[in-house]
């Protein structure tokens, strides 16, 4: 299908003209974003076209800055979902991927799914009916919607981590993979129920990633630079988020 362009608002450090041109340099010549803006002062950088969120950020981060989502998509047309291990040894770090969901047309959704910090093979997404992580990924209910498999077979090492997920960098049998799924969808439709990742198709297993799916701001609707809960600036709860393995 052809997906509509969307806005994609994000928060860059940035302190000089320099700066400006650097990530103008990244971001030029990435297929699929039709213009793009950057403030200095705001330290923002906006993006509209069909480019995944994820890809972006990618482009932004190679050029030694940081890049944290603001917003994407109009208000109440984005939800997000990070999918945890509820495995214990993975308790110190249990997130493993993230998914980012956009309205792309009045009757799909863009899935931007990253994962990280896996065995390596093919791995099997779905949405399923409930939200109810009780008993992790057995407790989620029936298949409401299949999404096309996701393959895991990039190295997860700290020069191709994935959107700072946070996997643990002393294996080499750990890897990342990244997938921009369809689906026929609407945002409304699916916020509260979760996503399972599981290693066999059909089957949701016991340790099976997985995580609800909640709404996420549109694009300039989120405008917070300081926690009003714990007093942190937006980069020091990045810190502290890539700290436990969380992609802010």
């Amino acid at each position: 299908m052809t997906a509509s362009a969307f806005e994609i608002v994000l928060a860059v450090p940035m302190e000089c003209g320099s700066c400006v041109e650097s990530v103008t340099n990244a971001l030029k010549h990435l297929k699929g974003i039709d213009k793009f803006d950057i403030n200095l002062k705001s330290n923002l950088v906006t993006t509209e076209g069909t480019l995944p969120p994820s890809e972006i950020v990618k482009a932004i981060q190679a050029t030694g800055r940081d890049a944290i989502i603001r917003g994407t998509g109009k208000p109440d047309s984005a939800a997000v979902c990070i999918l945890e291990s509820f495995d214990p040894k993975d308790r110190f770090k249990p997130v493993k991927g993230l998914a980012r969901i956009v309205k792309v047309s009045p009757q799909n959704v863009f899935v931007d799914l990253t994962v990280n910090g896996l065995p390596k093979g093919t791995y099997y997404p779905s949405i399923r009916a409930s939200g109810n992580l009780s008993e992790g990924a057995l407790s989620t209910g029936k298949l409401f919607y299949e999404l096309d498999p996701v393959e895991v077979t990039q190295p997860s090492t700290a020069s191709t981590t994935i959107n700072s997920l946070g996997a643990s960098q002393d294996s080499g049998n750990l890897f990342a993979g990244q997938s921009f799924l369809f689906a026929k969808l609407t945002p409304s439709e699916i916020i509260g129920r979760s996503i399972v990742l599981s290693r066999l198709q059909n089957e949701v297993t016991k340790d099976s990633l997985v995580g609800v799916i909640a709404r996420s701001a549109g694009a300039w609707e989120n405008d917070k630079q300081v926690c009003s809960c714990s007093g942190k600036t937006i980069w020091q709860e990045r810190t502290d988020a890539k700290a436990h393995g969380v992609a802010v």
